[in-house]
């Protein structure tokens, strides 16, 4: 297992050559293509990925500890089956449509300007976690842990309070609706 570290990575296809399994710590990956491939047993350590597409990429057992995904096309991703030691990962400007986070505990974890259409967060402990102009549209929330997390500005959720933990969760008037969807009622 190779060991790769302040590496540079820019314009690969990795659709084309697999990239290698082994540990990348602080490395950088900047237009790459990493749709369809297999990158299980690999691990990414406070790696930054940057206009890079991971559409139905494999994650078995993949790490991912302390990276930032910015810009990315992440559609179709089981998060779940990624090693879940030290598991943790911000989005700014994603699109995450798909993917599932399913049993997951990914606290704190930052979610700004995404799209997450039809993400599964079941059973997900997401406390303390932002959803910062997010749209959610269909997005599964059951059984998942929302404690304090702050959905202020973002839209399209459906939130059933009565099976999902919201205690100190923020909303605002503006998208209170989503929490109050399983009773039908009209809110003007």
């Amino acid at each position: 297992m190779e060991y790769i570290e302040d590496k540079n990575f820019k314009n690969e296809d990795y659709t084309l050559q697999k990239l290698s399994i082994g540990e990348y710590d602080n490395c950088s990956f900047i237009n790459c293509n990493f749709s369809n491939t297999d990158l299980s047993e690999i691990s990414f350590t406070e790696c930054d990925f940057t206009n890079c597409d991971f559409s139905i990429a494999i994650l078995n057992n993949t790490g991912f500890k302390s990276v930032i995904f910015n810009n990315c096309k992440l559609l179709g991703l089981h998060f779940d089956d990624c090693n879940k030691f030290l598991l943790e990962f911000s989005f700014r400007d994603c699109i995450l449509n798909l993917s599932s986070f399913y049993k997951l505990s990914i606290k704190n974890t930052k979610f700004i300007n995404c799209k997450l259409n039809e993400v599964e967060f079941v059973e997900t402990n997401l406390s303390e976690s932002i959803f910062d102009n997010c749209d959610l549209s269909n997005a599964i929330f059951e059984n998942t842990n929302l404690g304090k997390v702050d959905f202020r500005t973002s839209f399209n959720f459906i939130i059933n309070p009565e099976t999902n933990h919201i205690k100190k969760a923020k909303f605002t008037q503006q998208n209170i609706k989503g929490l109050l969807a399983k009773y039908d009622i009209v809110i003007n």
